[in-house]
């Protein structure tokens, strides 16, 4: 992911902006990018033990921000679930050496993840910013086996 980690950057900085194109901004950098479609691959990537670490982190808070939307946990508590997942989407960024293919698959699904929790940190009343994040975590489910890889992601023989 490192040489795309720039463009991904920009990328991310422009939702987190609310930039006005940014989803089409998205789609010419990542053009038909897996994660677009509702359709699960032939072969799913395999994620790395950063990412699947990452991403169950990710899923507890994002399930946990279900709770909040319908009123159980305080917006002091959502607030601290959406720094969370920035956490650990920044954590995914940093460590994460992908393939090409799966490294647009991953850009997809983080992009509602940061941007969601980002609105959330801004105004916990913006409940709407969390069934994005769950339909990522459905696109990253679809696409990524949980298995560990030795060399990175890969796609499973």
């Amino acid at each position: 992911m490192r040489p795309s980690l720039t463009a991904f950057s920009v990328v991310l900085a422009m939702a987190l902006a609310g930039a006005p194109g940014h989803a089409q901004d998205h789609a010419d950098h990542h053009p038909a990018s897996p994660a677009t479609t509702d359709a699960a691959p032939a072969q799913r990537w395999v994620a790395d033990a950063t990412l699947a670490e990452n991403m169950r982190g990710i899923r507890v808070a994002v399930d946990a921000l279900d709770h909040y939307r319908h009123g159980h946990i305080g917006p002091e508590q959502a607030a601290i679930l959406a720094a969370k997942i920035r956490g650990h989407a920044n954590e995914i960024v940093a460590k994460c050496t992908l393939p090409a293919d799966a490294d647009a698959a991953l850009h997809a699904i983080l992009v509602p993840l940061m941007s969601g929790a980002a609105a959330l940190q801004r105004d916990p009343t913006q409940t709407a910013a969390i069934a994005p994040m769950q339909d990522a975590l459905r696109d990253y489910e679809r696409q990524f086996a949980q298995g560990p890889a030795t060399n990175g992601a890969s796609k499973p023989d």
